[in-house]
């Protein structure tokens, strides 16, 4: 009984193989990432207006329609970063949109100090659903915010 055990175990990591080699190669880049430069910054009562020049790039096979982008900090997205657009990304492209959010002056100074602020961008999808992808930003040198 021990032996068949042992042998069916064996099998099931054998037929198994295949589809673990998959998941391992597959690739860790994500689908959709972008670059920012911050055109233009102001302050008041603590809070930083940012105009962010965005550059995305899509690695998926299919366009992407963003909806929405909001910009997210380490624990949610503060009051004025979530910004409505209609932006095609069309598959193995890319598109630029420049958007304006309002953050905490504090994150922003932990962007000059090399923090990548992070998007999430609301996309349609057929069936009228709705699905979000999040791009981490890298900043692109001699833009304000650095």
């Amino acid at each position: 009984m021990r032996g068949r055990l042992q042998l069916c175990n064996c099998l099931i990591v054998i037929a198994c193989w295949p589809v673990a080699l998959l998941y391992a190669q597959a690739p860790t880049t994500p689908r959709v990432s972008g670059t920012y430069q911050v055109a233009h910054q102001s302050e008041d009562r603590g809070q930083a207006r940012v105009r962010l020049q965005l550059h995305l790039v899509n690695r998926g096979d299919r366009d992407l329609h963003i909806q929405r982008i909001t910009l997210w900090d380490s624990t949610h997205p503060a009051k004025g970063g979530t910004q409505a657009c209609s932006v095609v990304l069309h598959s193995a492209s890319t598109a630029d949109t420049t958007q304006e959010f309002t953050i905490p002056h504090a994150e922003y100074e932990m962007w000059k100090r090399g923090m990548r602020p992070r998007l999430v961008l609301e996309v349609a999808v057929p069936g009228g659903r709705v699905s979000n992808e999040v791009v981490r930003l890298d900043r692109v040198t001699g833009g304000k915010g650095n």
